[in-house]
């Protein structure tokens, strides 16, 4: 049984919802919220498996309202189901962990087919709101070059040839630096990254795409 609970500010909409997921074979609705703060709220009383969620609610919006779904109780899984499909509300809501996006034209068929699809932890988004999807992200500026935890370029080059193998000295050798030099950059980067030795630091190296190609 597919546990779900309804958010929209729109009572018309949350009766006309509950009415057909209660048709639907494995489906049960176990709560209704007018707005997002409500629907977080109910999330952790009730535990559902599914939020249907609208996007414009007044108090706490569905994007807001996904997110801290996302942290406070991860394990249920958000559907928008809006009347939105602009590029700017399908990309926040899946940025904030959104899982499905429907718009309200979709069919009883849709709607109970992407609940099963996210329940098996698949995502759904509509084919009619794919493409503004593509489109928010193609028109989203390159992201700055940079290194995770703060390391330094040379850093994450020491961390990257250690990955490839190579020792101190032959570090130092490729670098054309001391030693003592590279003795100092592993201990650095060690401390950022939180390794204890060279096999955890190459670990986090391939695990951040940091290692020799």
């Amino acid at each position: 049984m597919i546990r779900v609970l309804i958010a929209d500010d729109q009572r018309v909409v949350r009766e006309g919802l509950s009415m057909v997921l209660a048709l639907m074979e494995g489906v049960e609705v176990v709560g209704t919220a007018t707005d997002g703060a409500e629907a977080v709220t109910l999330a952790r009383t009730v535990r559902p498996d599914v939020v249907l969620m609208d996007l414009r609610m007044p108090r706490c919006d569905g994007v807001e309202a996904t997110r801290r779904l996302r942290t406070e109780a991860p394990e249920v899984r958000v559907v928008v189901l809006t009347t939105y499909s602009d590029d700017r509300s399908v990309l926040d809501a899946v940025r904030a962990g959104a899982r499905g996006y429907l718009t309200k034209d979709a069919g009883g068929e849709q709607i109970h087919e992407a609940l099963r699809q996210v329940v098996d932890d698949h995502a759904v988004i509509d084919p009619a709101v794919q493409r503004h999807l593509v489109d928010a992200i193609a028109g989203e500026p390159a992201p700055r070059p940079g290194f995770p935890d703060g390391l330094t370029p040379r850093e994450a080059e020491v961390l990257s040839l250690m990955a490839g193998g190579l020792s101190n000295a032959e570090i130092a050798s490729r670098l054309t630096v001391s030693e003592a030099t590279v003795k100092s950059h592993v201990n650095h980067l060690f401390a950022k990254i939180g390794a204890r030795d060279r096999a955890q630091a190459v670990a986090y190296a391939f695990r951040h795409d940091l290692s020799v190609p």
